[in-house]
């Protein structure tokens, strides 16, 4: 038998080769717009709100008066201890000491939010001294981040009273004389309202409930204590507030009461807080941290969840649940130990069960916003951040995708 053998020009196996690589990317193309569309469908449908503390940079305020290194709140978080054995600190981050005011790490974190089910930053804000401290977080790291346009954000006025030692006791030791106090008066009031209705309300990605964008306020003490302890005339103050924003072309404003941390409320301490609500105008209520707190994670969650039921009950208004992520701030407090620390079954999965518990509240109420806020997004001074750490990695951030993205812990 004869041996038969073909010669095939080099230009045929180009035109195989092609043909090959050209399957090859249409397939690819074609995985390539799944996987995207995957993505669109694991949108969520809830507002989940992750608190900013935006200390972790150098801010010329805070250079001169807390933290000299030129690494904002860094310079404190670095020389946490341990207190106990067994007790994490200092807090590693997975990225590193980064600063919070560099819009390509914030741009890290605009990603890693949005693909794990947060979608919404709630800065804290402040005015101390007749000027805006620490803002440089949210106008150059957030709003210079070529993609927020994927996040939105609201601000909170966090506007308490700071105590010398309470930012950096290695540098004021015992001093409890105020550092700032965080009253205003009616001039500087009205440079706020305005500053913040041009600077971020305008803004197209800043978070507005039914066109009316979200302004919330930390301590009602304070901003009374700025009107004279009026309700009068801090309501007066208020609905200037709202006249400017109308003035500004929104349909109104939406002001929403943040409580630092929910206690039990007796049935008059409800009337008595729903008719102050009601009184100065708010027009929602939500927690810094959830409240109850204690060392069993589980415990003060428990205790967190009737502290939202009582208020939900005494509140005319919406009321959005809060989930901590932890409790620890013995970076700030030398005398601090293992009391003071939410240790015991703190784990992302026991942050799962319990944000699975806040989006069934949220389910619970289709009259109102799908909100839950989070303390926090870096909170790394208070041990309560999503971040990534040396210790759990993704772990925490993974535990909002599987609830708001996934749905795993649906039942």
């Amino acid at each position: 038998m004869k041996t038969i053998r073909i010669f095939l020009p080099p230009s045929f196996f180009v035109f195989i080769y092609l043909n090959i690589a050209l399957a090859l990317l249409g397939l690819s193309a074609c995985v390539s717009q799944t996987h995207k569309e995957q993505v669109v469908e694991k949108k969520s449908n809830y507002y989940v709100a992750a608190y900013v503390w935006p200390s972790c940079h150098n801010d010329t305020m805070a250079q001169r008066l807390l933290w000299p290194e030129g690494i904002g709140e860094w310079e404190v978080i670095k020389k946490g201890n341990p207190r106990f054995e067994g007790h994490y600190q200092p807090k590693q981050p997975l990225w590193g000491y980064e600063m919070d005011n560099d819009p390509k790490v914030v741009e890290k974190w605009i990603d890693a939010a949005t693909s794990h089910g947060v979608n919404i930053f709630i800065y804290d804000w402040y005015w101390y001294d007749k000027s805006p401290y620490l803002e440089s977080a949210l106008n150059d790291g957030f709003l210079g981040a070529k993609n927020n346009e994927k996040m939105q954000f609201y601000i909170m006025w966090a506007n308490h009273d700071v105590k010398k030692n309470y930012w950096n006791y290695h540098k004021y030791g015992k001093d409890t004389s105020l550092l700032w106090n965080a009253a205003v008066d009616w001039e500087n009031f009205k440079i706020i309202v305005h500053r913040v209705i041009n600077q971020y309300f305008r803004k197209p990605n800043y978070f507005k409930i039914n066109g009316e964008p979200v302004f919330a306020i930390f301590s009602q003490e304070k901003l009374m204590q700025s009107f004279n302890n009026s309700v009068e005339e801090t309501r007066k103050a208020l609905d200037y507030f709202r006249t400017e924003v109308k003035k500004a072309g929104f349909p109104g404003l939406h002001l929403q009461q943040i409580y630092g941390g929910g206690g039990y409320l007796s049935e008059e301490s409800g009337r008595q807080a729903a008719d102050r609500i009601d009184k100065l105008g708010f027009n929602s209520v939500t927690f810094y941290n959830m409240g109850g707190r204690v060392e069993d994670y589980i415990t003060y969650g428990t205790n967190s969840i009737k502290i939202r039921e009582q208020w939900d009950k005494a509140m005319k208004v919406p009321f959005f649940p809060c989930v901590s992520v932890g409790w620890d701030d013995t970076p700030r407090f030398p005398a601090y130990g293992m009391k003071d620390v939410v240790h015991y079954h703190n784990t992302p999965e026991s942050f799962a069960a319990l944000l699975s518990k806040a989006k069934s509240y949220a389910d619970s109420r289709p009259d109102q916003p799908r909100l839950i806020t989070i303390n926090a997004w870096n909170e790394w001074v208070e041990g309560s951040y999503l971040l990534p750490d040396m210790q759990y990695g993704y772990d925490y951030l993974d535990a909002v995708k599987e609830v708001f993205l996934e749905g795993k812990y649906d039942r």
